[in-house]
């Protein structure tokens, strides 16, 4: 039996979530503030360039460099496909002709007078980020990314693996201290995340991967099995970027623990929603844990709506982000356009005046509206 670790996770049926969604390199954005967005809908893009292969075009043929120029039959800035003729020579009256040919498809971005050498790039890399959850843009990072916010359950587990994946809870085990055993259910496992009880085994991974699983939560797993699961032994960095075919999350620890029945609770009341789940998990500085996000569509906010509420000219709220956390107010305008903030960020803000007679202007996502 395994020991559990009791941390500070959260553990909620409805909470603010906000995830930044920010690309490894400058791109553009795709989305505006205000959009509702899906996970798997695009909203930021980039190219990654492709590596540069030199091709010896004068070593090739046998000529001076000089002469490489006058025989070219591209130039710079070409598209080129992999074996184009990119340039070609005659000797002895014509009866002699030989040929140097491209060896990838690229870009023509250098050819050197000096080394009768063409520099090819290959085609960008499309980068795209996904919203990964169902909610709201509330700002956009200019060139980066942006923040998508919802209203919804928030889960956080253990330690996991596997990357971002989205499906359909399904509850496979009715009680929190046996572990899973897939042969056991009867439900088609195509696109769920599987909700377990105390553990799951490698040989049950692997059937829930083949019936086309797209996720796991048990409260934990045997470190030997999680080993022949993922194929090798997991280290100390962070997790999430495994070749595995679904994604794994342990809500308790190592070992067979039983679910904790709050947990447990939470998401049989879920069965059936979908939701967004992530295994990455950083142990040491920045700790990032393993998640499942399941927002609730009646609470996705919308232009500074949520259901059940209105901002408006004249509403209480209270800030809830820095500098004026904690600070109460009233609305006194809310500006149409997006603004840019001191971070860089666009986002729609709002003016209030405070307890203390201040008038500032704050995101309209740092605020929650005071209900009467």
């Amino acid at each position: 039996m395994g020991t559990a670790y009791t941390p500070g996770l959260t553990i909620s049926r409805n909470v603010r979530i906000r995830k930044t969604r920010r690309l490894p390199l400058k791109g553009e954005t795709l989305v505006a503030v205000g959009d509702i967005v899906t996970p798997e809908t695009v909203v930021a893009r980039a190219e990654l360039p492709g590596p540069m292969q030199t091709v010896r075009v004068a070593e090739t043929l046998g000529l001076e460099p000089s002469e490489v120029l006058a025989i070219l039959r591209v130039k710079v800035g070409d598209r080129i496909e992999r074996g184009q003729v990119l340039a070609e020579s005659r000797s002895l009256f014509g009866l002699i002709h030989t040929e140097c040919r491209a060896p990838i498809s690229g870009t023509v971005e250098l050819i050197s007078e000096r080394s009768g050498h063409v520099g090819i790039r290959q085609f960008p890399t499309p980068v795209e980020v996904t919203a990964y959850i169902s909610g709201v843009v509330a700002e956009v990072i200019p060139s980066e990314g942006v923040i998508v916010e919802t209203n919804g359950a928030f889960i956080q587990g253990i330690f996991g693996v596997g990357g971002e994946r989205t499906g359909e809870i399904l509850i496979a085990e009715s009680d929190p201290e046996k572990p899973l055993i897939v042969s056991e259910i009867q439900a088609d496992l195509s696109g769920k995340i599987l909700v377990g009880g105390s553990s799951v085994d490698a040989e049950n991974l692997a059937r829930a991967a083949e019936g086309g699983a797209v996720g796991v939560v048990v409260g934990g797993i045997i470190d030997t099995e999680l080993i022949e699961f993922v194929g090798h032994d997991i280290g100390v960095a962070i997790t999430g970027q495994e070749d595995i075919p679904l994604t794994l999350i342990l809500t308790e620890g190592f070992g067979q623990i039983m679910m904790a029945r709050r947990t447990y609770g939470l998401l049989t009341e879920l069965a059936g929603k979908k939701a967004s789940i992530n295994g990455a998990t950083q142990i040491r500085a920045g700790v990032i844990r393993p998640e499942v996000v399941v927002p609730l569509e009646s609470q996705i906010m919308a232009n500074g709506k949520t259901a059940g509420q209105t901002l408006e000219i004249g509403s209480q709220i209270r800030i809830i982000r820095e500098p004026y956390f904690g600070a109460l107010g009233k609305v006194v305008a809310l500006p149409t356009n997006p603004t840019t903030i001191s971070s860089g960020s666009v986002t729609r803000v709002l003016e209030t005046e405070l307890e203390d007679g201040r008038r500032v202007s704050v995101p309209r996502a740092n605020v929650e509206i005071i209900q009467d």
